[in-house]
Formats: structure tokens, sequence, C-alpha cells
């Protein structure tokens, strides 16, 4: 006889205070058959239903062996059921099962005995998809040897980012044991910038669902704590059969190695991009100042936070590399700064004279003719790279770190030094950096020297040029005369370009103006001679074609140098003005009250082509009129038409001037470039009433 079975109070008071369930046991399925004494079926859970095929109203008060059991397995079955109710101790195995379909199944069973408040028995059934419970537990041992065995990290957090479980592997990484991990939060076991990121990362990936794969992230733990360390980390929301969230997964992956070698192979493309700037943006110029500034300018902010460039002052002034006895003296020629800093006072300015001390870097390479790396400056190391002790609070302020010097060689001869630090960027110079200075540095101070070189050349050139010109020009009777000469700038040499202002008899004066084509001191020593043989070939009163004549037979000798010239004679008695031209640009003639004109001359050839006969043309000239002889310096460029220039020319004529001088200035400022690449010879003279008292 079946009893009723009361419901305990307790259970309504346990229904209200239970938690969400865990979905483990419908994953597994199990059902639950709770059997009377006598073997008949008296509770049939729902996944007995799904389990052997029978509705409730199918099983419940039938024998259970007759229903469930083929006839061979029955009295085992049997057998077994009477000894758990006789005994009271449970039974555990797989066993044969009829399903309602007719096919067998093998069902994992936990059998035991209960005993109600009347002390009544009862025989509980759980049972399981045998197939499905094997496959449970292959799955359970795969995760547990993942979990335990596997070098990659692998951790639950909750949903508030607690460490539910760790792995040996991810506990090592952070240097922390599996227990400290377990109920603390993520910040607290790893702390810093990059991992605020990474908290940032689970967050997002908790709220939205949508997981992160393989995000580098790299920073320091308590394993290493002195390097850094890279993992890619992937993240995954935990989720249970329902959908509710019940935290995330991390999967770590140690790839510091990969890390460690992508920088070296990045830095080393760094390297090759800053050499390969540096070939293309040092040495542009034959200027000493601006190859230092192009030399500081590739390598801050991309291998320093600073930079000083300090040239022996014996080499700047006299070519020679000399320190001399005692501390060298050295001029600072460029510094450059990544960012505006306290270390900016510390530094020499550019232009000041300056010596160091013994122990500085920049003596040691001077002696040594060795760099010299210091990796990391502590307070005695501040002390002497600084000139005096205020330079190193500033470097100290400003948290400079690391420091290295590396001498100017070129052609075996020491120029100066270069200094390097940091102070922003952490990361202290090594080896690598000090190679790759060495070769910007080497490569820089043959550019240096060549423009220490060339400058003296064209120094000594410019020299020559300006002792070979007349200074200042004769006062004449009848005209007021204005000349300049300006130089090629400091990429171009000094050209062979001249003026001449030459007394004759009856008050009459010889005009010229010159080119010798080429450069240096060669073309300037061919314009002294043939300026000289131009004065004295005017003394024997010949016509301005006859004197050009002379002029490209002398020329013809000085091969294989060529000029093009004007030569031109005033005469203020019968205000006549007689000219010749050699291949030069034409004069321009600028009436009184009337606009500029280009003399249209017989061109002829440039001196010492020889063979064309020259051509004298005369023109009258009034008081007030003015001659403009020029050399092409002054109007020919390499962008823009001839035509074009000369028309600027007459436009600039056209405007009135109070003087001669002004005039002059004027065309000058307009007309040539700053950064002209060639000499400038510039006369001007004006028509003045004769004075006969």
């Amino acid at each position: 006889m079946r009893r009723e079975r009361q419901r305990p109070e307790q259970m309504d008071h346990l229904a209200g205070a239970a938690v969400d369930p865990s979905g483990l046991m419908d994953l597994l399925g199990v059902a639950a058959v709770l059997l009377e004494a006598d073997g008949r079926i008296d509770m049939w859970s729902p996944q007995a239903e799904e389990l052997f095929g029978y509705t409730h109203g199918e099983a419940v008060g039938r024998f259970a062996a007759s229903l469930l059991l083929h006839p061979e397995h029955r009295d085992a079955a049997v057998t077994l059921f009477a000894e758990v109710m006789e005994t009271g101790r449970g039974w555990a195995g797989a066993f044969p099962v009829r399903h309602k379909d007719g096919t067998t199944r093998m069902v994992e069973f936990r059998n035991m005995r209960l005993t109600d408040h009347l002390g009544d028995h009862y025989a509980l059934g759980l049972a399981t998809d045998r197939t499905a419970l094997r496959q449970m537990e292959r799955k359970l041992a795969l995760s547990n040897r993942l979990v335990t065995q596997a070098p990659i990290g692998l951790a639950v957090l909750d949903t508030d980012l607690r460490y539910l479980a760790v792995n040996p592997a991810l506990a090592g990484m952070h240097g922390r044991t599996e227990a400290d991990h377990i109920g603390r939060p993520f910040r607290e076991i790893l702390a810093g910038a990059a991992f605020r990121d990474a908290e940032a990362v689970m967050r997002r990936v908790l709220d939205t669902g949508v997981p992160v794969v393989e995000q580098q992230v790299v920073g320091r733990t308590e394993a290493d704590p002195e390097n850094d360390h890279a993992w890619a980390v992937s993240i995954y929301r935990l989720e249970d059969h329902q959908g509710r969230v019940l935290g995330i997964v991390t999967v770590v992956v140690d790839v510091t190695d990969r890390y460690r070698a992508a920088e070296r192979a990045d830095r080393a493309q760094r390297r090759l991009r800053l050499i390969a700037d540096g070939s293309a943006r040092i040495g542009t110029t034959l200027e000493v100042e601006r190859t230092a500034r192009e030399l500081a300018d590739v390598l801050v902010p991309d291998l320093a936070d600073m930079v000083a460039v300090d040239l022996l002052d014996s080499l700047l002034r006299t070519g020679r590399a000399d320190p001399g006895d005692g501390p060298a003296l050295l001029r600072a020629v460029a510094t450059k700064t990544a960012y505006a800093t306290d270390a900016d006072r510390a530094i020499v300015p550019p232009g000041s004279l300056t010596t160091y001390h013994a122990d500085h870097p920049a003596s040691h390479c001077l002696r040594t003719r060795r760099p010299l790396l210091i990796t990391h400056l502590d307070g005695g190391d501040l002390t002497r790279v600084a000139t005096d002790p205020e330079a190193a609070r500033l470097l100290a302020r400003a948290g400079v770190h690391t420091d290295m010097a590396v001498p100017l060689i070129a052609r075996d001869k020491v120029l100066g030094v270069m200094s390097l630090a940091r102070a922003r960027n952490p990361v202290p110079f090594d080896e690598d950096d000090l190679t790759l200075a060495c070769e910007l540095a080497s490569s820089a101070a043959l550019s240096i020297d060549n423009a220490v070189l060339h400058q003296h050349i064209r120094s000594a050139a410019e020299t020559l040029q300006r002792s070979l010109l007349p200074q200042p020009p004769p006062c004449r009777p009848g005209l007021e005369v204005a000349v300049r000469y300006r130089p090629a700038q400091a990429r171009s040499q000094v050209g062979g370009d001249w003026y001449d202002v030459i007394p004759l008899d009856d008050d009459r004066t010889a005009l010229t103006v010159g080119d010798v084509m080429g450069s240096g001191i060669p073309a300037a020593a061919t314009m002294g001679r043939l300026r000289t043989a131009t004065s004295t070939l005017a003394d024997l009163d010949l016509d301005p074609a006859r004197i050009l004549t002379h002029l490209d037979r002398i020329t013809h000798t000085l091969d294989p140098y060529i000029a093009t010239c004007v030569y031109a004679v005033y005469d203020p008695r019968r205000a006549l003005l007689h000219v010749a031209s050699a291949g030069h640009l034409p004069p321009v003639l600028v009436r009184a009250g009337g606009p500029p004109e280009l003399l249209h001359l017989p061109t002829g050839t440039p001196l010492g082509v020889g063979g064309v006969p020259f051509e004298t043309s005369a023109f009258a000239v009034e008081p007030g009129d003015r001659l403009v002889l020029y050399t092409d310096g002054l109007v020919e460029t390499r962008n823009d038409p001839i035509d074009e220039r000369l028309e600027a020319l007459l436009r600039l004529l056209s405007l009135a001037d109070r003087s001669t001088e002004e005039t002059c200035d004027r065309l000058l400022e307009h007309l040539r470039h700053p950064a002209g690449h060639d000499d400038v010879a510039l006369l001007i003279a004006r028509a003045r009433p004769l004075d006969t008292g």
C-alpha cells in the first residue's frame, strides 16, 4: 500500500533562499527513479522519460525490472536490488537497459536505499546515458590535463574579475603561487598601466560577449621585475547553458622571444632608415655649421633626446685640426633637443668657445680617438658629463640617464666630438646605438672636413678676387660711378667676375665688366691677368673692338679658360659712348626721363674662342643718362627664362633713384638670390655735365 508522503515544511523556507542552480546536471541529463520495496516504480522524473522513453503514466506503478530490462538481465538486477534494500549499501555501475523503442542502451546507475520517517525503505536510482557520461569524463580529463600541464597560462575570473582558478603556467608567469591568486582581483595581482588596458578589455568582453584573440600585452611581473615581457592574451566570456554570464576565461601565451626578435628587427630597420636618412640629409651643402645642424636633425629624436656638436676652434680658424697643448679649445656649432627641457641651459650654445675638464667624455674622445658609452648615469656621472655643477643639476632635473660621446674623425684627423643623451626616452643607450652613432658621425665628419676645406679655399679665392678689383673706383670727369662685387654663396666657389674703371686721356674713361668661366683660385688668378692686360691695352688708346681682339689672343693662351667681356669708352667732351661686346649680356642704357633699353650690340664670341672679329658701336649720351654693365650672376637663375629676368632688370631700372649707389643696392636686393650660385659684378655710370672750370 502506497502512503502519501508529506512535503517537509523546511522546503518552503529553502525555496525562498535558493540560488541559481548549476547547469551541469542538465548537461548530464541525470534521471531520478524511486522504487518501492517490492520493485514497483513510485516516482518518475522528466529526465527519466527522456532517457528511457516511457512517460510518467506508462512507468509509475509498474515493476521496474519487467519494464526496463531484458529477460536475461532481470535476475541479476533483482539480486542487486535486494542487496541494496537489505544492507543499505549503495551500488554503482553500468547496466544494459531496454528503451521503449526496443533498442538497448548502456546506462550508468547510482542506486541507494532511502528510509522515510515511518521507517519504510525505498530505492532511489540516479541514471544517465553512459556514452554521454564517458564523453563528459573525457572532456573533464582533457581540461584538467590542459589546465595543469599545458605551458599556456589559463585563468577563470568571475564577473568582478576576481580569480577563481589559475593553472601553474600562469602562476609562474605572474611570479605568484596559485593560492595567492584565488579570490583576489586582477589589478591586485598585476599592477601597472599596461595591465590597466588589459583590464579594460576584460570588462568589454564581459559586457559585449565579443572575444578578444591574441592581444599583445607588454609589461613586468614579479617573475622578472627588471625586464619587459610580452604575452598574447585571448579573452572569452563564460556562460551557462541558459545564457547567464559566469565570468571570463583568459588564455595567455608568453611571446617574449618573438616580441624581442621583432624589436630587434624593428631596431635594425630603424637603424637602416636612419643611416639612409643621414646619407640623404647630411652634407647637402659645403657649409660647416649647416652640416653640423643636419647631423643633429637626423639624430634627434630618432636616436637621442639631445645632441651637441663641437668642433676644434683651430679647424674653423685655420683649416687644421690642432688640439694644441692642454685642454682643447672647442667651438659649439650645433645643438638640438627633442623637446623643451632644463637641459637646454646645460648645453654650450652654438658659437660659444669652451674647454672640457679632463674626465669629460668629450676630452676622452679627443684624447683617445675612441667613443665613450655611459649606459646608466648616477649623480657622480652627471658631474662628469656636465661642464659645471650647475649644469649637472640641470641635467639631473631634466632626467638625463644615459650618455655617449663620439669623436668626429675624417682623413685620420679628429675634427671634434658629438655628444648624445637621453632623458624622456627611458631606454638606455646600448652598443647598437653606439655603432649607429659612430657610423653617422664618420659620414658627417667627412662632409664637415670637405666643408672646412672648401670654405678656406673659397675664402682665399675671395680674398684674391677682391684684392684684384679696384677699391674704390676712381672719380672721373663727367661721370658718377658705383660698383658692386658679390661672391657666390657657400655652396659654390668664388668665380672670376671683374669690373674696372680706367682713366684715359682727354677726360675719357674706359668702363669694363667681364666674367671668366670657372671658379676658385685659378679663375680668380685668370681674372687678375685679364684685368691687368685690359688696363695695359687701354693705355694704347685703341678702339674697343681692337682692345677685345688683343684680349682674345691673350685669353687663348690661358687655355682652358674663356671669358665674356663688355668694354666701353665714354668721352664726356663729345658726349659719345663707344662699346664692344665679347659674348657678354647686353648693357642697359637708361636715358634721362626715358625708359631703359638693352643696347643692341654685335654680341661677338667669348674671349679665347678666336677667329671672329669684334665690332664697336657708338651711342650719344646726355647728362643724366645711365649705363649699366653687369655679369650673368645678377640676372641668370636655374629656373627662370633669361628674357623674363632681363625684363625684371629693366623694370627695376625704370624707377627713379637719387644716386647710382642706390640703384646698385636695389638691383642686388631684388635680383640677387640669397643663395646665388654665381658671382656678380655690377657697374653703373651716370653721365654728368663736364666741369669746364
